[in-house]
Order: C-alpha cells, then structure tokens, then sequence
C-alpha cells in the first residue's frame, strides 16, 4: 500500500542545495551544508554559536560522528573542526523568540541526512542540539535503539528515522517533544505496543508503518488530530477501535496486521476520510451502515477479510469513491448501485452467485466468523452523518444511521 499517495504535508520540507526554508520560529535555514557560514573566524563574535551553544553541538555531533563506522558517499569528510554549520547536512539559523524578534544567535535548526546510508548509532549527546527543528534520518543504517534523552529535543518539529535497522520498544521520548508535528518510524525494527499517550499529541502525520509492533490498538486513536496514519505491516491484535471522535483523518491504514472482530460503527464519524485500508486481517461481520457516511472517501480496502452479508448500496453511490476492494472475502451480493460502479471494483473471491471468479460453493458454506454479530443496538438518538447527538457513549452502545439518499444529477 506504499503506492498510495499522501495527501501533502505542510511541514515535509525537502531540502535542496543553495535554498533558503524557514524553519518554525528559528528565521532562515541556508541549505547545503556549509553553504551558509557565518561563523568563520573572520565574522565570529560572542553570543553567537561560538558561545556556549557552538561547544555543545560541537560536542554532540563529534560524538556522533565516533559511532559511524561507515559512510560510503564521505558525508562526515566535512565534520572537522569547530563551525558545526560548515558540516554536510547540517543547517543553521538565526534564532528567534517568541515574538519573532531576532536574539543575536546562530543554532543549528536541523540536520538532514536522507539518503545518505550511513551506519552507525544514534548517541545521547545529540539532544545537546537543543534548538533543533528538523532531524531527517530517512534511508540509513542506523540500528540500536533511540535514545531517551531524545526528549530534551523540545523544538523538534519533524523527526524522520525510516527505513533504517533501529529496534527496542516504541521511543518514549517522542512523547514528551512538545513542538513535534511530523513523526517518522516505519520500515524499521521496532517492537512491543504503542502507547497511548501518542494519539493525545497534536501530530500531524503518524508513519509506524512496517515495523513489528504488536498488541491491541490503543483506545483513543480516535483522539489524535493527526490527517495521516499509517499502522500498517505490523503484528496489531484485537479490534479497531470503537470511536466517537471526530478525526480530521484524511489516511489511515490498518492493512496487514492481525485484527479481528467488526469494522465498528463509529468509523462513519471519520467524514474527512480519504483512504481507508482494512484489507488482509481477520475483520468479520457485515459492513456497517455508518460508511455510507463517509462521503469524502477516495479508496475503501476491505479485501482478505472474513466480511459477508450484502454489499449495500448507500457504499456504492458515494460520490468521491475511486476505488473499492471488498476482494477474497465472504459477500454474498450486491445490488444496482454497486452494478453500475466505472471504478476499481475488484469483488472477486466472495460467494456472489452468477459472478465469476468467486470462491468454490463448499466455502461459502460455512463462512468463518458467520457466527460473530455486528447488530447494532438502536439508540433514542439518530447520528446524522457528520453529526454526533446524544448517544450513550459510555457504555458503548451502536449508532442508528438514517438513509442517505443519493442526491440526482
């Protein structure tokens, strides 16, 4: 599901030699390592990062740089001697305060190393760069685990360590980065649960994607004001969540993981969404009305489930939807509107009569999960799509959906 393509993140920067990004509150980064060099001994002066501030990133990438031991393309040629900002894929910036006014500082506001397949570990001594914003790490060797006093990183924004060979259990510390918007771990070897304090975080963009992380979701996923989640090739159990919230969720994506149960009702209060991949878990059941509400919805996977019952038509007509998998699952049927669908509609392998390439009869006999109910129990009070009423909550109760006529061109 790496083809999707996600929606643009305003805060994913890519740096590019010679240009000039802003960075938060830190004013103006200049790219390219060294491309920017204020601090040469002919225009050194106090207070700036010759101070204190120079002695400690000096400090913290040297220390870094003794645990590389290897670095094929020769970034770390240029890590020598004190101006930290003359280093390769290491970029400075005037500071700011609060109220934008400049300090008379130079701090090294980030460090971009994509691409640059170094191995090695990540140190302590790095959260010395305590001005940090950005900490681009994508596409390297680093292995080990990430260091807990990463959490003295307080103005990181992103933090991008894809596709390296890092382990242990979740790192807490991103926990307790208070600017932090971007978060980064796929394709790596992270393992154990995920806490739940990290859909109370105001991110943006969560990519956990393709590790070993395992255990039930945490409850409050639907707390998180993240539009990008990505949970997907992991080891998750239990069911989805039971969600009220109302998500700004424009992605998310379960696929692949070994999740059980019904898709529950409280996913149509997810209006924004765009994508939502369910496929290849063990998820049973009838669909629930509540999708119907999804009226944003681009690509719906719900296939290499154990779902059965009818295809319903409300699914069918929504408006936005590119393309619909309900594939290698136990649906028996679908009506008109699902018929005339000019989309992706891949229905294959179900128990679908008079449609070919569907599953032998003997399979769709006894339909694994037949048994699981996903009736849900009517409420008082309707939920009118994109509108949560008084609905008992607390004790967990189903969503009664009314119809959603299809509008007449």
């Amino acid at each position: 599901m790496e083809n999707y393509i996600f929606l643009p993140l305003l805060l994913h920067i890519t740096l590019a030699d010679s240009a000039v990004v802003s960075i938060g509150g830190g004013g103006s980064v200049w790219i390219g390592g060294g491309g920017f060099s204020p601090l040469t001994p002919n225009n050194a002066s106090p207070g700036t990062l010759t101070s204190t501030a120079a002695k400690s990133a000096y400090v913290a990438l040297q220390a870094w740089k003794s645990a590389i031991t290897d670095d094929p393309l020769g970034i770390l040629r240029s890590w020598v001697g004190p101006n930290v900002c003359a280093y390769k894929g290491v970029f400075c910036a005037d500071s700011q305060d609060y109220l934008g006014n400049p300090t008379g500082r130079v701090v090294v506001a980030a460090v971009d190393l994509n691409h640059a397949y170094l191995q090695g570990t990540l140190v302590k001594e790095l959260a010395f760069l305590s001005d940090l914003s950005l900490l681009h790490l994508n596409t390297n060797r680093f292995s080990g685990s990430v260091p807990s006093s990463f959490r003295d990183l307080t103005s990181l924004t992103e933090l991008d360590l894809s596709n390296n060979r890092l382990s242990g259990g979740f790192p807490a510390a991103v926990l307790y980065m208070p600017s932090l918007i971007y978060l980064d771990f796929r394709y790596n070897n992270f393992s154990g649960a995920i806490p739940e304090e990290l859909f109370d975080r105001k991110l943006d963009a969560i990519f956990l994607n393709n590790n070993l992380f395992e255990g039930e979701l945490p409850q409050n996923l639907g707390n998180s004001p993240a539009s990008v989640i990505n949970l997907a090739n992991n080891r998750f159990s239990g069911t989805i969540p039971f969600s009220f919230s109302y998500m700004g969720i424009k992605e998310i994506l379960f696929l692949n993981n070994r999740l059980t149960g019904c898709i529950p009702e409280g996913i149509g209060m997810w209006t924004d969404l765009q994508v939502l991949d369910v496929s290849y878990n063990s998820l049973a059941g009838h669909l629930p009305d509540s999708l119907s509400c999804l009226t944003g919805i681009e690509v719906l996977n719900l296939g290499n489930n154990r779902l059965s019952g009818e295809l319903p038509n409300l699914l069918c007509s929504l408006k936005n939807l590119l393309n619909l998998t309900v594939a290698a699952n136990f649906f028996s049927g679908f009506n008109q509107e699902c018929d005339r669908l000019s989309i992706g509609f891949d229905f294959s392998f179900n128990c679908i009569p008079g449609r070919v390439m569907q599953r032998p009869q003997p399979q769709c006999t006894a339909i694994p999960g037949g048994g699981l109910s996903c009736l849900r129990i009517p409420t008082a009070k309707s939920l009118v799509c994109g509108t949560l009423l008084d609905v008992g909550v607390g004790v967990g109760i189903g969503i009664g959906v009314p119809p959603v006529v299809p509008s007449i061109p």
